[in-house]
Protein backbone atom coordinates (compact mmCIF):
# COMPACT_ATOMS: atom_id res chain seq x y z
CA UNK A 1 0.00 0.00 0.00
CA UNK A 2 1.79 2.56 -0.95
CA UNK A 3 -0.12 5.55 0.81
CA UNK A 4 -2.08 4.45 3.39
CA UNK A 5 -5.85 4.15 3.68
CA UNK A 6 -7.45 4.65 6.39
CA UNK A 7 -10.56 2.75 8.37
CA UNK A 8 -13.23 3.89 11.12
CA UNK A 9 -14.49 0.80 12.66
CA UNK A 10 -16.40 1.74 16.05
CA UNK A 11 -16.92 -0.04 18.85
CA UNK A 12 -13.27 -1.70 18.31
CA UNK A 13 -12.05 -2.82 21.74
CA UNK A 14 -13.48 -6.37 21.55
CA UNK A 15 -15.16 -9.24 19.72
CA UNK A 16 -15.86 -8.76 16.10
CA UNK A 17 -14.69 -5.43 16.18
CA UNK A 18 -11.42 -5.84 17.93
CA UNK A 19 -10.78 -8.34 15.30
CA UNK A 20 -11.04 -6.05 12.46
CA UNK A 21 -8.91 -3.17 13.93
CA UNK A 22 -6.04 -5.91 14.34
CA UNK A 23 -7.04 -6.82 11.09
CA UNK A 24 -7.00 -3.85 9.25
CA UNK A 25 -3.67 -3.17 11.07
CA UNK A 26 -1.94 -5.68 10.07
CA UNK A 27 -2.72 -5.18 6.05
CA UNK A 28 -1.10 -1.48 6.61
CA UNK A 29 -4.63 0.55 7.28
CA UNK A 30 -4.40 3.57 9.76
CA UNK A 31 -7.47 2.90 12.33
CA UNK A 32 -10.08 4.75 14.37
CA UNK A 33 -11.93 3.23 17.01
CA UNK A 34 -13.89 4.09 19.55
CA UNK A 35 -15.53 2.61 22.97
CA UNK A 36 -17.20 3.20 25.90
CA UNK A 37 -14.70 1.59 27.92
CA UNK A 38 -11.34 3.58 27.84
CA UNK A 39 -9.21 0.76 29.72
CA UNK A 40 -10.17 -1.85 26.81
CA UNK A 41 -9.24 1.07 24.47
CA UNK A 42 -6.00 1.03 25.75
CA UNK A 43 -5.44 -2.69 26.02
CA UNK A 44 -6.11 -2.63 21.96
CA UNK A 45 -3.76 0.13 21.77
CA UNK A 46 -1.43 -1.73 23.28
CA UNK A 47 -1.69 -5.34 21.63
CA UNK A 48 -1.87 -2.95 18.42
CA UNK A 49 1.83 -1.19 18.87
CA UNK A 50 2.80 -4.26 19.89
CA UNK A 51 2.44 -6.02 16.74
CA UNK A 52 4.80 -3.49 14.77
CA UNK A 53 2.07 -2.16 11.87
CA UNK A 54 2.83 0.21 10.11
CA UNK A 55 -0.75 1.97 9.81
CA UNK A 56 -1.68 3.53 13.51
CA UNK A 57 -4.40 3.42 15.56
CA UNK A 58 -6.10 6.37 16.93
CA UNK A 59 -8.73 6.37 19.46
CA UNK A 60 -11.52 7.75 21.77
CA UNK A 61 -13.73 6.45 24.24
CA UNK A 62 -17.44 7.53 23.75
CA UNK A 63 -20.65 6.55 23.31
CA UNK A 64 -22.38 6.48 20.42
CA UNK A 65 -25.76 5.71 21.34
CA UNK A 66 -26.51 9.49 21.38
CA UNK A 67 -26.13 12.44 19.44
CA UNK A 68 -23.40 14.02 21.49
CA UNK A 69 -21.35 10.69 21.42
CA UNK A 70 -21.91 10.35 17.96
CA UNK A 71 -20.69 14.10 17.53
CA UNK A 72 -17.31 13.90 19.59
CA UNK A 73 -16.25 10.66 17.26
CA UNK A 74 -16.79 12.34 14.42
CA UNK A 75 -15.27 15.75 15.23
CA UNK A 76 -12.13 12.95 16.18
CA UNK A 77 -12.14 11.36 13.44
CA UNK A 78 -12.35 14.51 11.09
CA UNK A 79 -9.17 15.54 13.48
CA UNK A 80 -6.98 12.71 11.77
CA UNK A 81 -6.58 15.09 8.71
CA UNK A 82 -7.19 11.75 6.73
CA UNK A 83 -9.94 10.52 3.96
CA UNK A 84 -12.11 7.65 5.38
CA UNK A 85 -12.03 4.90 3.18
CA UNK A 86 -14.16 2.37 4.82
CA UNK A 87 -16.14 2.84 7.42
CA UNK A 88 -17.12 -0.41 9.50
CA UNK A 89 -20.83 0.07 11.64
CA UNK A 90 -19.80 -2.11 14.72
CA UNK A 91 -21.75 -1.00 17.54
CA UNK A 92 -24.29 -2.49 19.31
CA UNK A 93 -25.15 -4.37 21.94
CA UNK A 94 -27.95 -7.38 22.91
CA UNK A 95 -30.80 -7.50 25.59
CA UNK A 96 -32.41 -10.54 25.93
CA UNK A 97 -36.40 -10.52 26.03
CA UNK A 98 -39.72 -11.05 24.78
CA UNK A 99 -41.64 -8.14 23.26
CA UNK A 100 -44.49 -9.36 25.61
CA UNK A 101 -41.91 -8.89 29.14
CA UNK A 102 -39.19 -6.90 28.32
CA UNK A 103 -39.06 -3.67 30.34
CA UNK A 104 -40.19 -0.43 28.86
CA UNK A 105 -37.44 1.81 26.91
CA UNK A 106 -35.66 -1.41 25.67
CA UNK A 107 -36.96 -1.09 21.97
CA UNK A 108 -35.66 2.47 22.25
CA UNK A 109 -32.06 1.47 23.99
CA UNK A 110 -32.02 -1.36 21.17
CA UNK A 111 -32.55 1.22 18.08
CA UNK A 112 -30.45 3.91 19.91
CA UNK A 113 -27.58 0.99 20.22
CA UNK A 114 -27.55 -0.82 16.98
CA UNK A 115 -29.27 1.24 14.67
CA UNK A 116 -28.71 5.16 15.28
CA UNK A 117 -25.46 5.02 16.04
CA UNK A 118 -24.96 3.11 12.34
CA UNK A 119 -27.17 5.91 10.76
CA UNK A 120 -25.63 8.76 12.58
CA UNK A 121 -22.43 8.37 12.00
CA UNK A 122 -22.75 7.12 8.30
CA UNK A 123 -24.70 10.30 8.14
CA UNK A 124 -21.61 12.69 9.18
CA UNK A 125 -19.36 10.82 6.87
CA UNK A 126 -21.56 10.63 3.34
CA UNK A 127 -20.42 14.42 2.35
CA UNK A 128 -16.95 13.78 1.98
CA UNK A 129 -17.45 9.70 0.41
CA UNK A 130 -19.76 11.78 -1.89
CA UNK A 131 -17.57 14.24 -3.00
CA UNK A 132 -14.38 12.03 -3.24
CA UNK A 133 -16.97 9.32 -5.05
CA UNK A 134 -14.80 6.48 -3.16
CA UNK A 135 -15.78 4.46 0.08
CA UNK A 136 -16.95 1.51 1.36
CA UNK A 137 -19.76 1.05 4.36
CA UNK A 138 -19.65 -2.16 5.98
CA UNK A 139 -23.20 -2.57 8.01
CA UNK A 140 -22.51 -4.89 11.13
CA UNK A 141 -26.26 -7.13 11.02
CA UNK A 142 -26.75 -9.94 12.38
CA UNK A 143 -28.63 -13.42 11.64
CA UNK A 144 -31.02 -11.70 13.95
CA UNK A 145 -31.45 -9.31 11.06
CA UNK A 146 -33.06 -11.92 8.42
CA UNK A 147 -34.43 -14.49 11.00
CA UNK A 148 -36.26 -13.52 14.22
CA UNK A 149 -35.83 -16.02 17.31
CA UNK A 150 -36.87 -16.38 20.69
CA UNK A 151 -35.88 -13.86 23.49
CA UNK A 152 -34.57 -11.85 20.48
CA UNK A 153 -37.45 -9.20 21.17
CA UNK A 154 -36.34 -5.53 20.36
CA UNK A 155 -32.44 -7.16 19.70
CA UNK A 156 -34.29 -8.70 16.39
CA UNK A 157 -36.46 -5.77 15.33
CA UNK A 158 -33.08 -3.67 15.69
CA UNK A 159 -31.07 -5.54 13.55
CA UNK A 160 -34.19 -6.03 10.82
CA UNK A 161 -34.03 -2.16 11.02
CA UNK A 162 -30.29 -1.85 10.42
CA UNK A 163 -30.67 -4.27 7.46
CA UNK A 164 -33.13 -1.89 6.13
CA UNK A 165 -31.00 1.10 6.50
CA UNK A 166 -28.21 -0.94 4.72
CA UNK A 167 -30.36 -1.66 1.70
CA UNK A 168 -31.51 1.79 1.20
CA UNK A 169 -28.39 3.06 1.75
CA UNK A 170 -26.74 0.84 -0.97
CA UNK A 171 -29.54 2.13 -3.59
CA UNK A 172 -29.01 5.55 -2.63
CA UNK A 173 -24.64 5.46 -3.24
CA UNK A 174 -24.73 3.53 -6.19
CA UNK A 175 -24.03 6.48 -8.84
CA UNK A 176 -21.45 7.65 -6.18
CA UNK A 177 -19.62 4.95 -6.30
CA UNK A 178 -20.06 4.23 -2.66
CA UNK A 179 -20.08 0.74 -1.82
CA UNK A 180 -22.48 -1.10 0.64
CA UNK A 181 -22.01 -4.08 2.51
CA UNK A 182 -24.22 -5.82 5.17
CA UNK A 183 -22.58 -8.46 7.54
CA UNK A 184 -24.64 -11.12 8.39
CA UNK A 185 -23.05 -13.42 11.07
CA UNK A 186 -24.21 -15.69 13.50
CA UNK A 187 -22.53 -16.61 16.47
CA UNK A 188 -18.88 -15.53 17.08
CA UNK A 189 -16.52 -16.73 20.02
CA UNK A 190 -16.69 -13.11 21.84
CA UNK A 191 -17.37 -11.86 25.09
CA UNK A 192 -20.96 -11.79 24.70
CA UNK A 193 -21.15 -15.80 25.03
CA UNK A 194 -19.56 -15.62 28.08
CA UNK A 195 -21.17 -18.17 30.67
CA UNK A 196 -22.69 -20.40 27.26
CA UNK A 197 -21.60 -24.21 28.18
CA UNK A 198 -20.59 -24.81 24.72
CA UNK A 199 -17.44 -25.72 23.26
CA UNK A 200 -15.52 -23.11 21.49
CA UNK A 201 -15.11 -25.38 18.46
CA UNK A 202 -19.27 -24.35 18.20
CA UNK A 203 -18.86 -20.48 17.33
CA UNK A 204 -17.02 -19.07 14.45
CA UNK A 205 -13.96 -16.86 15.03
CA UNK A 206 -14.14 -13.72 15.12
CA UNK A 207 -11.29 -13.24 12.72
CA UNK A 208 -12.84 -14.86 9.99
CA UNK A 209 -15.76 -12.56 9.98
CA UNK A 210 -12.87 -9.94 9.70
CA UNK A 211 -11.02 -11.71 6.67
CA UNK A 212 -14.36 -11.87 5.32
CA UNK A 213 -14.68 -7.90 5.27
CA UNK A 214 -11.10 -7.38 3.71
CA UNK A 215 -12.03 -9.49 1.38
CA UNK A 216 -14.89 -7.48 -0.12
CA UNK A 217 -12.83 -4.47 1.14
CA UNK A 218 -10.58 -6.00 -1.56
CA UNK A 219 -12.48 -6.31 -4.93
CA UNK A 220 -12.48 -4.38 -7.55
CA UNK A 221 -14.65 -0.85 -7.82
CA UNK A 222 -16.73 -2.76 -10.00
CA UNK A 223 -17.69 -4.93 -7.72
CA UNK A 224 -20.09 -4.99 -4.55
CA UNK A 225 -20.81 -7.69 -1.86
CA UNK A 226 -24.22 -6.54 -0.96
CA UNK A 227 -24.86 -9.30 1.70
CA UNK A 228 -22.97 -11.44 3.39
CA UNK A 229 -24.22 -14.27 5.45
CA UNK A 230 -21.68 -15.97 7.50
CA UNK A 231 -22.56 -18.58 10.33
CA UNK A 232 -20.61 -21.66 12.33
CA UNK A 233 -20.20 -24.73 10.16
CA UNK A 234 -22.76 -26.74 12.86
CA UNK A 235 -25.44 -23.98 12.14
CA UNK A 236 -26.84 -21.10 14.37
CA UNK A 237 -26.73 -21.75 18.19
Amino acid sequence: MSEREMVVVTAGSRGIGRAVVMRMGREGFDVVTCSRDRAKLEALHADFEAQGFDGKLHYLPVDLSNKSGVGSFLEFVASQNQEVDMLVNNAGGFVPGKISEEPDGNLEHMIDLNLYSAYRVTRGMLPKMIQRQKGHIFNMCSVASIIPYMHGGSYCIAKFALLGFSKVLREELKEHQIRVTSILPGPALTDSWQGVELPPERFMPAEDVASCIRDAYALSSRTVVEELVIRPQLGDI
